[in-house]
């Protein structure tokens, strides 16, 4: 257990200072800056290295902590409610910000400068994670050190299905998203905390989950076993699909490319009810009528 709490430490920590990153951006950048770099480099740090101590414990904490699969994905879920919580409007994920772009929420340059900020942010999270990792302060740590010079690919299934699985869960993720969007920010943390967790246990054995280009890059593209296309196709264009495919059949179009309904008949926004739309055409015979008799009166 002492290194389950080294852990702990470990993601309060990181939190902490991703927090006072935040705060001290926001008062020395202007709003624009703070919202498409500092913002976006602050939640993937946070992100980066949370997941990657996670992801750690998952794979040597079950058989050298003793510790069972519930703890890791109690972690993660009270992780993601952090994180929900502290980024303030950040989402630290590349598909989310291009989603914004194609719904017309963002422009090319904020787009850029956010994908930008997001690639920096998991590289720097990589890097100060193996630092961390290098000062061996747990036999976690010790054994994770030995460990990653050889580590192995997450890719646990044929690779069709691999990038089918991380699809699913990037079109399931976004169509919670998309749900919840406009709701309160407790209810939705909790409601995407909840479905990370989900799509972790449910997915995780086949391909590490990760549906987030930036942060399956850090933490497995330096793998051997699979090639750099095949990771490519799997946590890039698996998870880009599974955001498109969510759009469309959350929206109905892509308002970035085209502005027609594909899926869903157009509805007026404010609809009549049937007895005011029946009186109101009863009310008009007798004003014809009138109008009639009127245009026929004959002054002679």
């Amino acid at each position: 257990m002492a290194g389950l709490n080294v852990s702990v430490a470990f993601f309060f920590l990181v939190v902490g200072v991703c927090q006072a990153l935040r705060r001290l951006s926001k008062r020395l950048l202007s709003p624009g800056a703070y919202g498409c770099l500092a913002k976006e480099l602050a939640g993937s740090l946070q992100l980066c290295m949370s997941c990657l101590e996670l992801r750690m414990l998952l794979e040597i904490g079950l058989w050298g902590g003793g510790f069972g699969l519930d703890v890791v994905l109690t972690l993660l879920f009270l992780l993601f409610v952090v994180h929900g919580a502290s980024f303030d409007g950040a989402s630290a994920n590349p598909t989310i910000c291009l989603q914004e772009f194609l719904l017309l929420e963002s422009n090319f340059t904020a787009t850029a400068a956010k994908l930008l900020a997001q690639g920096v942010g998991t590289g720097l999270g990589w890097a100060v994670t193996k630092l961390y990792w290098s000062w061996e302060l747990t036999p976690f740590h010790l054994i994770q050190n030995l460990m990653a010079s050889e580590c192995s690919s997450s890719i646990h299934t044929p690779l069709h299905h691999a990038a089918f699985v991380e699809g699913t869960c990037s079109f399931l993720f976004h169509l919670v998203l998309f749900k919840w969007r406009q709701s309160h920010l407790m209810y939705r943390v909790l409601v995407l905390a909840a479905t990370v967790t989900f799509l972790t246990y449910a997915a995780g054995p086949f391909t590490g989950a990760f549906f987030n280009p930036a942060l399956a890059t850090a933490a497995t593209f330096h793998c051997s076993g699979n090639s750099f296309w095949d990771y490519v196709q799997v946590y890039w264009l698996g998870p880009l699909t599974g955001m498109l495919a969510a759009l469309l059949v959350f929206q109905g179009n892509i308002p970035r490319l085209f502005q027609k309904n594909l899926l869903y008949n157009p509805k007026s926004k404010y609809k009549i009810p049937k007895a005011r739309l029946s009186a109101h055409k009863e009310g008009d015979k007798p004003q014809q009528k009138m109008k009639g008799e009127k245009s026929n009166f004959d002054p002679r």
